[in-house]
């Protein structure tokens, strides 16, 4: 199993590495693994996200 680090999956999201840990503190994020201190990602977790995300247009709300 690859782990990505903040950074790493900040890069595939093409978010800020600030967005991604105000979006972890806040729990409305992609999941992540907790190794002692560290925080990792795993790649099929951001994929996850990103499709449970997916919309048809602007107007369209998003259920998560």
């Amino acid at each position: 199993m690859l782990l990505l680090t903040q950074r790493e999956a900040a890069l595939a999201l093409r978010l800020s590495e600030r967005t991604i840990e105000r979006m972890r503190r806040v729990g409305n994020g992609p999941r992540f693994v907790r190794l002692n201190h560290s925080i990792r990602y795993r790649q099929q977790d951001l994929d996850a996200y990103a499709a449970a995300r997916v919309v048809a247009s602007t107007s369209q709300k998003e259920t998560i």
